[in-house]
C-alpha cells in the first residue's frame, strides 16, 4: 500500500520539479540579459511576432490581476493545495497521464508562487503577437488544464458510450 502510494507522487514530482528548474533558469536568463529595466530591449524570434521581453506580472498568468499580491500569494497556495487534494482523493492517480498533468500544474504554479515569495512579481518573457507576454510557468499550467479537459472529455464519452450499450428494458 504505502509503496504504491509513493509511486503516485513520483512522476508529478519529477515533472513539477523540471518545470520549476527550467521556469526558474530561463527567467534568470531572461532578467541576467535583457534586465534590470522592463521592456527596453528585446530578442525577435519570428520577426516582431514572437520575441523574448522581459516584463514584470504582479497579476496571474497572462497579466490578468494586476497589483494584488497578497491574494493572488494566498490563492495560489489554495489552488496548489485545492489540486494536491482533488488528485488524492479524486483522480485516477495511477494513470500517467494524470500525473504528469498534476505535475505540470504544480510546476507552474509553484515556478511563479517562488518569483511572487521571492520578488514580488512574476517574470514574464514570452511575447507572442498581442497575447499577453507569459512565462513557462503559464504554459505548463495552461498545457495542463487543457490536458485535464481533453481527459475529462474522453472519460465522458466513453461513460456515454457504455451507457448507449447498455441493453434498455
Amino acid at each position: 500500500m504505502a509503496r504504491s502510494l509513493e509511486r503516485r507522487w513520483v512522476v508529478p514530482a519529477l515533472v513539477a520539479a523540471g518545470i520549476i528548474a527550467v521556469d526558474q533558469a530561463t527567467k534568470a536568463w531572461v532578467v541576467a540579459t535583457l534586465g534590470p529595466e522592463t521592456m527596453t530591449r528585446f530578442i525577435p524570434v519570428v520577426g516582431d511576432t514572437a520575441r523574448i521581453a522581459y516584463s514584470h506580472n504582479t497579476g496571474v498568468a497572462f497579466s490578468l490581476f494586476q497589483g494584488m499580491p497578497t491574494l493572488l500569494t494566498f490563492t495560489s497556495l489554495a489552488i496548489i493545495a485545492g489540486a494536491v487534494y482533488f488528485y488524492a482523493t479524486q483522480m485516477p492517480n495511477r494513470r500517467p497521464l494524470i500525473q504528469v498533468i498534476l505535475g505540470l500544474i504544480l510546476g507552474g504554479a509553484l515556478g511563479n508562487l517562488l518569483d511572487r515569495v521571492r520578488l514580488g512579481y512574476v517574470v514574464d518573457f514570452i511575447q507572442i503577437g498581442w497575447f499577453p507576454i507569459f512565462n513557462v510557468a503559464d504554459s505548463a499550467i495552461s498545457v495542463g488544464a487543457a490536458l485535464l479537459m481533453v481527459q475529462f472529455l474522453r472519460e465522458e464519452l466513453a461513460q456515454r458510450r457504455e451507457r448507449q450499450a447498455l441493453p434498455t428494458q
